[in-house]
């Protein structure tokens, strides 16, 4: 696996989404934030975070959906529970995942950071193939961007504290870290 000149990943499936805007700074792609979710919570294998990040979710398919009505996110990558990986947002673009969100004193984290959806929720543990996919994912970012390393790779919960749980206790960051060197 490896980035491409254009900024996509080679070999995976690219589902372009609107929520996307320019980086004040396109060399500065030091983060990764990683994300859980689930649509609806905890519910796996729905088209449902696709059309979240493409703006076509039917909020009316299911009650747990209706605070997503109007919201307009994205993110880099998604890596279902079978590993398999869709890119919404070139990494040299801002996908808008972080919200606010604070990362060693710099505010704005979708700035410079590259967001990570792992289908999945708090509670529930993730598979082998999503650890698999995300180190894989992992390995081609820090050889194509400078900046990144084993110590720029963060949970939601990290840069959004009291805001957001994600991934949560059932994530194995060890796991994930010791794979990567």
């Amino acid at each position: 696996m490896h980035v491409r000149e254009d900024h996509w990943l080679a070999r995976v499936r690219r589902r372009p989404s609107p929520n996307r805007g320019p980086r004040p700074d396109p060399a500065d792609i030091s983060l990764v934030v990683v994300h859980g979710i689930s649509l609806p919570p905890g519910v796996f294998g729905t088209p449902l975070v696709e059309d979240l990040f493409q703006n076509r979710l039917d909020v009316s398919r299911d009650p747990r959906l209706a605070d997503l009505e109007g919201v307009r996110v994205s993110a880099h990558l998604f890596i279902d529970r079978r590993g398999r990986t869709t890119q919404f947002v070139p990494f040299s673009e801002r996908a808008w995942h972080a919200g606010l969100s604070t990362w060693r004193g710099r505010d704005g984290c979708n700035d410079f950071s590259i967001g990570i959806e792992l289908e999945g929720e708090d509670r529930r543990a993730y598979t082998r193939s999503q650890y698999r996919r995300l180190q894989s994912v992992l390995a081609a970012l820090f050889a194509r961007y400078p900046q990144l390393s084993r110590n720029a790779v963060v949970g939601h919960q990290e840069i959004a504290p009291g805001r957001k749980t994600d991934p949560g206790p059932a994530f194995d960051w060890q796991h994930l870290l010791s794979a990567l060197w």
